[in-house]
């Protein structure tokens, strides 16, 4: 399944280069591995996407809802930290 999701120019340029290979998103959607996410660039400013679309296949996910590593009181405190890995 493709999925499009808007992009701002700065997160989309991170994909062009390769130097972004992962997405945080609010789960208001359904995905699984397999399916393509088109990322589509949009300039906040003029409120208008640009043409420009790349499109990535999701290999690996994990929602955080499912995650019970740590005690909630941590994760209000401290937040998660998302690492991109080479």
């Amino acid at each position: 399944m493709k999925i499009p999701k808007k992009t701002w120019p700065e997160l989309f340029e991170k994909i062009l280069s390769g130097k972004k290979n992962f997405d945080l998103r609010l789960a208001d959607f359904e995905c699984q591995p397999g399916d393509v996410l088109v990322f589509q660039e949009y300039n906040p400013k003029t409120k208008q996407y640009t043409g420009r679309e790349i499109e990535k296949e999701i290999t690996f996910m994990m929602k955080t809802k499912d995650i019970n590593f740590w005690p909630k009181e941590e994760v209000d405190k401290l937040g998660f930290v998302v690492m991109s890995l080479k």
